[in-house]
């Protein structure tokens, strides 16, 4: 049996080193983790995130966003979910979270209802996965078998989101430096971006490319003149910046391939998403047409990388816990009022990060 164990093992990597699902890329890690200890987890989360969505129709590119957030930074663990306390400096507060993330109150609300159907035995970390997977259904998108068994880290990690999360001013090089870090590759790269096709940004991320692009003193070239009139009305300049433009002005709520055709036609909101397409003699110009062109092509590299980010760096086995509330670790959960958690929080949202 342990010989047959190594066998798998080893096609396993071999799968994973030639471009196969990387499933296994923990072996740990299994899409029916919880088919007998939480059978109705699915139904669960799906419910209440499309509870959600009915009253925020942004509320699943907050989830994804919530999911990359994570995962970016020491891995999917849930560490974003942390609050600071004495020995926990949270990552809440770092430059690209801080005032931002969104999504809390339906995490803490989803981690209730399963803790009263399974209790100890859902991790934070798992939470966040399905909940993308399903936000990304809900919106027209795909929807893939999520691996599971993540455990939920015991502390965050504020200097790492600072360092980690590409940010809407990264230019090509840039970004492919700080998905290469997390082991995502140029594919993974465009495909991830395309969640920009629903959302909304603040417009104190992209005005500089509206008047001032890299202190020039005019317009961002690759900004369609149309286009930046549009976002110049909505965006004025010496304004505060807190309006908020949808990143998809054709579909704005649903997840599909328009991102990348508004790439070809230079009205993509952020610098880091136009940089796919403009950057000159880049190789990502040809994977923007492709997806562009076909959906479906989209659709499976957008699956392949999400399962693939949703691998970086999980705690499995022993290492972890299982927290019974998603924003502080055990020895605090029993401190605190999760009901009056999950109601404080607005849906005042906004995306930092390249995605």
């Amino acid at each position: 049996m342990n010989s047959f164990r190594l066998i798998a093992t080893f096609l396993c990597c071999i799968a994973v080193v030639f471009g196969v699902l990387p499933l296994c890329s923990n072996a740990q890690l299994d899409p029916a983790f919880y088919s007998k200890t939480c059978p109705n987890l699915n139904s669960i989360v799906r419910e209440i995130v499309r509870n959600f969505t009915k009253i925020e129709p942004r509320m699943p590119a907050i989830l994804i966003r919530l999911h990359f957030h994570d995962c970016f930074v020491q891995g999917c663990d849930a560490s974003i979910l942390l609050n600071n306390t004495a020995t926990i400096v949270s990552e809440l507060q770092a430059l690209p979270n801080i005032n931002s993330i969104r999504g809390l109150q339906v995490v803490n609300r989803i981690k209730t209802d399963v803790e009263k159907a399974c209790p100890n035995t859902v991790s934070c970390a798992d939470i966040l996965a399905l909940a993308a997977r399903i936000s990304s259904v809900l919106s027209k998108g795909p929807g893939w078998i999520v691996p599971l068994g993540r455990r939920d880290s015991l502390t965050a990690n504020r200097t790492l989101a600072n360092q980690n999360l590409p940010a809407p001013f990264f230019n090509l090089s840039q970004l492919k430096s700080s998905f290469a870090a997390q082991g995502l590759n140029t594919v993974d790269l465009v495909a991830l971006s395309g969640a920009h096709t629903f959302g909304r940004a603040r417009c104190s991320l992209f005005v500089d490319r509206l008047y001032n692009f890299s202190n020039t003193g005019e317009p961002d070239p690759t900004l369609d003149t149309t286009y930046l009139k549009q976002l110049q009305n909505e965006c004025p300049q010496n304004g505060p910046g807190n309006n908020r433009v949808n990143f998809d002005p054709t579909t704005p709520d649903t997840l599909d391939k328009n991102f990348y055709n508004n790439l070809q036609v230079k009205k993509g909101l952020l610098q880091s998403d136009q940089e796919l397409f403009s950057t000159p003699n880049a190789d990502t110009t040809s994977i923007v047409n492709n997806f562009a062109n076909n959906q479906s092509a989209f659709f499976e590299s957008f699956k392949k990388a999400m399962i693939k980010m949703g691998n970086i760096g999980v705690l499995t086995g022993k290492k972890g816990e299982i927290r019974k509330q998603c924003n502080f670790v055990n020895k605090k959960s029993s401190e605190l009022d999760l009901a009056a958690l999950v109601s404080t929080e607005s849906f005042d949202g906004d995306m930092v990060s390249s995605i």
